[in-house]
């Protein structure tokens, strides 16, 4: 990577203007801009409503877990003190703060780089990753490539499938630059978010041709080996027979864990690229969004020959953290099975946050601080763990979707957040 965004180990991006939590008619500030504190020190959210009201309701939520204030304050002025106080212990809060028809939520963390995974790594981790590794180098790699019809001039853009040794092939659509000298261009590798019949859960050759215009070799890799380009209803029929609740497939048997199958592939694709002529050597990102976020940390984890990582909101991260008195990542299996004890031998090997332990790649990480979904702290919990240079972005008033933003957060977030996060990315690509 020529040039970084931070030089330093670790950066965390604080906002130009204020971080705020805003909906029509109701803005929420806090004392510090980031929307990282330390411990004890004083913390102060405000309500400034648009229009007077008799109250203001305020719910205060910690660890994602624990309502530890829900009351109704009295209006007077312009302003409301809605929050104030301080946490001696690494936490996330969230203020949720309603007034007449209006509402707003603003989060925060305390001391998040102190936070550490809720599971400990299993003494035979590094043996298991090691047998799967082998068995997929063991089996010999088929590539089935079927040109697209509509082609880009100057590129081209196949529909692959590769066979794994998990249930199902990896599947997705690579494309590359025509005519790549060898040995000249970085890879790109493109996950998807959780689902199955939306656009999002897709690949798409237009996904794969846009960073082949940028000069790199690139595949996108759908989450779960299923077709490329079918019908509407292949995707529904998987959504709700085959692949109905995937995510808590397996819970209890190691051998059988759904996200054991969407790792392989995972590897087996980044096998494909590092085989492909035109791949530098030196350069592989992998990309992604929630579980395709959670998916770009495993890869870092799992892969050193992954030097970048780009994780949106990240999923699969902390599982364990209910057993720290916080919520755990997405799908928060613990919150959802009662099979506690048969999961506690099978989700570590699974776990970002002790996947990503002693990485060395590069990471650009966007942190939601009002995600209930992939809650805050899960995250941190495991880039704490990764020993690269991270670029951490915590955004005080995103939840798990980046919409709705209001104009103001959207214009902050583009300017904080997105055009960073581009600009990452095509450094490495450079």
């Amino acid at each position: 990577m020529r040039k970084n965004i931070s030089a330093a180990l670790l950066a965390v991006i604080i906002f130009e203007a204020a971080s705020l939590g805003q909906s029509n008619g109701l803005i929420l500030k806090q004392s510090v801009q980031s929307g990282i504190y330390g411990k004890n020190q004083k913390i102060s959210v405000y309500a400034f409503p648009a229009e007077n009201n008799d109250s203001v309701h305020v719910s205060i939520m910690k660890n994602n877990s624990t309502v530890i204030l829900n009351k109704s304050l009295p209006f007077a002025g312009d302003s409301v003190l809605v929050f104030e106080g301080s946490f001696n212990e690494p936490c996330s809060i969230i203020a949720d703060v309603k007034i007449g028809s209006a509402s707003a939520g603003i989060g925060l963390m305390v001391e998040p780089l102190s936070l550490r995974p809720g599971a400990s790594m299993p003494k035979d981790f590094a043996k298991y990753w090691a047998l799967e590794k082998k068995a997929l180098a063991d089996l010999k790699l088929e590539v089935k490539a079927v040109p697209v019809a509509q082609q880009s001039e100057g590129y081209i853009c196949s529909d692959v499938e590769l066979n794994c040794t998990g249930p199902t092939p990896a599947r997705g659509y690579y494309a590359k630059p025509l005519n790549a000298a060898p040995h000249s261009l970085p890879a790109v590798l493109l996950v998807h978010a959780a689902g199955v019949k939306g656009s999002w859960c897709r690949s798409e050759p237009s996904s794969a041709l846009n960073y082949a215009r940028k000069g790199a070799i690139c595949f996108d890799l759908n989450a779960h080996g299923m077709l490329n380009g079918q019908p509407d209803t292949y995707y529904s029929d998987l959504e709700n027979g085959e692949l109905k609740n995937y995510f808590m497939k397996g819970v209890d048997n190691r051998d059988e864990l759904y996200f054991r199958g969407m790792y392989l592939r995972l590897l087996r694709t980044i096998d494909f690229l590092a085989g492909q002529p035109e791949w530098d050597g030196k350069r592989i990102i992998v990309i992604g969004e929630s579980q395709g976020g959670g998916q770009a940390l495993a890869a870092a984890g799992l892969d050193s020959r992954v030097t970048a990582a780009v994780a949106i909101v990240p999923a699969m991260c902390d599982y364990f953290g209910s057993f720290q008195g916080r919520r755990g990542g997405w799908p928060q299996p613990f919150e959802n099975n009662p099979q506690k004890e048969e999961m506690k031998k099978v989700l570590p090997y699974f776990d970002d946050a002790l996947l990503l332990k002693g990485s060395k790649a590069n990471i650009f990480c966007e942190v939601g601080l009002i995600d209930l979904t992939c809650p805050p702290a899960s995250v941190y919990a495991a880039l704490n763990q990764a020993k690269g240079k991270k670029t951490i972005c915590p955004v005080p008033f995103r939840g798990h979707q980046v919409a709705p933003f209001t104009p103001e957060q959207n214009k902050l977030w583009q300017a904080t957040i997105y055009k960073p996060r581009e600009e990452f990315i095509n450094n490495f690509l450079r």
